[in-house]
C-alpha cells in the first residue's frame, strides 16, 4: 500500500509517499512560501529532480498540486491508488501516548493543547485540514512528537514548581522528538539482532535541535528536553539548561521583556550564542581548527552536557547497553562523536576511529572490546510516521 507521510508548517508542507510495508520511498519533496509570493515546490523521484515557482495561496492548494501531480507524473494512477495519509503533530500533551486515526475528537483535543506549541500544532492541524478536504475518503493518523515520552514515570516529568501550574496548566516535562527516538531505538535493536525489550538504549538526536532519551526494554523513561524544546542540551541556537534566575536578570540589565530575553535563548544562544561564529557545527569546526577558542568552547560545552546526562541516564536504567547517534550532527560529524565520547571513559566506552569515520550511513562505531555498543543510526521519522499509520489502519 501507498502512504503519504506530512510534516505541515505555517508555510511549508514536507512529504514523502512510501510504498508499505516495504518502507521504500517512491516520492519525495516540500512545499514551501505557502500563502507568500513565488512559492516553491520541490519533488524528488528516482533520483530526478523539479522545481516548480509559482504562487501557492494556501494549504489546501498546495495539497491539491501535490497530487495533482503525482497522478500527472504517473507516480499513482490515481488517488485511490493512496491507502491513507499520516501527520506529523508536535504535541499531544496527556491526551495521547500513541499515534491515532484522527476524527473530531482528535482534531478537537489537538487544538486544546495548541498553548503547548502555538507555532506547530495550528499548522499542523492546517496540514490535517487540508488533506481530509482532499481524500476525505481516506483514513488519517497523528503521529505525536511527545507520544513516545508518555511512558515517562512522574518524577522524572514532574518539576519542583507549585503543583497546581501542573495541575491548571499541564506544566511538565513532555519530551519532543520522540517519533525519531522510537524509530532509532527499534532500529538499534534490529541492528544488533535483539529484542528492543532487551536493551537499554541511549539515543542522542543532534541536529539544529538537539535531546537525549533513555529508552529502557523499548520505552522511554527520562529525555533532555522538556515543557518545550528548549531545555536539556545546548543546541544550534538554543540554550539548554541555564538558570531560570537569569531571565529575570538579563531582563533587568538589558531593559528587555521577558519574551525578548526567551527569543535570546531560543535563536541566539547554543552554538551560535558562545562561538559568535554561526549555528552550523560544520562552521564551527572549521573556526576551531583555525585557533578559534570561542567556537570550540561552543562545540565542548555541548559535548559536556551530553555526556552529564548520558551519565544521568546510566544511573537511571542501572547501565546501558547501546549509546546511539542520529540526525543531522550525529550522523555526520566524526569529530562531534568522538570529542563525546572522549568523556565515557568510565562507562567503558571505547571509539574504533576508523569506524567513526562514517557519515549518514548506519555503522557500529565501538572496538570489540567496548563495554557500551556505540552507533550511528540514521533517523527516519516518515517512516515511523508510515509504520504508525499502517498500523493502525490494519487495526481499524
Amino acid at each position: 500500500m501507498k502512504i503519504i507521510a506530512v510534516n505541515a508548517g505555517s508555510s511549508s508542507l514536507k512529504f514523502q509517499l512510501l510504498s508499505m510495508p516495504e518502507e521504500t520511498v517512491i516520492a519525495s519533496g516540500v512545499i514551501e512560501r505557502i500563502g507568500l509570493p513565488d512559492g516553491v515546490f520541490t519533488i524528488k523521484q528516482n533520483g530526478d529532480k523539479d522545481s516548480l515557482t509559482e504562487d501557492i495561496p494556501d494549504h489546501t492548494v498546495a495539497v491539491e498540486m501535490l497530487l495533482k501531480t503525482l497522478v500527472d507524473k504517473n507516480i499513482v494512477e490515481s488517488y485511490e491508488d493512496i491507502a491513507g495519509v499520516g501527520h506529523r503533530v508536535v504535541h499531544g500533551g496527556e491526551k495521547f501516548s500513541d499515534s491515532v486515526l484522527i476524527d473530531d475528537t482528535v482534531i478537537k483535543a489537538i487544538e486544546e493543547v495548541s498553548d503547548l506549541a502555538p507555532l506547530h500544532n495550528p499548522a499542523n492541524l492546517t496540514g490535517i485540514r487540508a488533506f481530509q478536504k482532499a481524500l476525505p475518503d481516506k483514513p488519517m493518523v497523528a503521529v505525536f512528537d511527545t507520544a513516545f515520552h508518555q511512558t515517562m514515570e512522574e518524577d522524572a516529568y514532574m518539576y519542583s514548581t507549585p503543583y497546581d501550574w501542573y495541575e491548571k496548566y499541564g506544566v511538565r516535562k513532555y519530551g519532543f522528538h520522540g517519533t525519531s527516538h522510537k524509530f532509532v531505538s527499534q532500529r538499534t535493536a534490529d541492528i544488533l539482532g535483539q529484542d528492543v525489550k532487551d536493551l537499554k538504549t541511549i539515543v542522542l538526536h543532534i541536529g539544529n535541535g538537539a535531546s537525549l532519551c533513555a529508552v529502557d526494554r523499548g520505552k522511554s523513561v527520562d529525555t533532555s528536553m522538556g515543557f518545550t524544546p528548549l531545555a536539556g542540551i545546548s543546541m544550534g541556537t538554543r540554550s539548554g539548561d541555564i538558570d531560570p534566575a537569569i531571565i529575570e536578570f538579563i531582563s533587568t540589565k538589558e531593559s528587555k521583556t521577558i519574551q525578548e530575553v526567551m527569543n535570546d535563548l531560543n535563536k541566539g544562544s547554543g552554538y551560535l550564542g558562545v562561538s559568535r561564529v554561526s549555528s552550523d557545527s560544520r562552521d564551527l569546526w572549521e573556526a576551531a581548527y583555525k585557533g578559534d577558542e570561542k567556537a570550540m568552547l561552543a562545540i565542548r560545552k555541548q559535548a559536556k552536557m551530553i555526556a552529564d546526562y548520558i551519565g544521568a541516564y546510566f544511573i537511571q536504567m542501572q547501565g546501558v547497553d547501546a549509546i546511539v547517534f542520529t540526525a543531522g550532527v550525529g550522523e555526520n560529524a566524526p569529530n562531534t562523536r568522538e570529542l563525546i565520547v572522549e568523556r565515557l571513559e568510565a562507562l567503558g566506552a571505547k571509539l574504533d576511529k576508523e569506524a567513526n569515520e562514517v557519515r549518514g550511513e548506519e555503522k557500529i562505531i565501538s572496538t570489540p572490546d567496548s563495554k557500551v555498543k556505540l552507533l550511528v543510526v540514521p533517523t527516519n521519522e516518515e517512516v515511523m510516521i508510515a509504520r504508525d499509520t499502517q498500523r493502525l489502519m490494519n487495526e481499524k
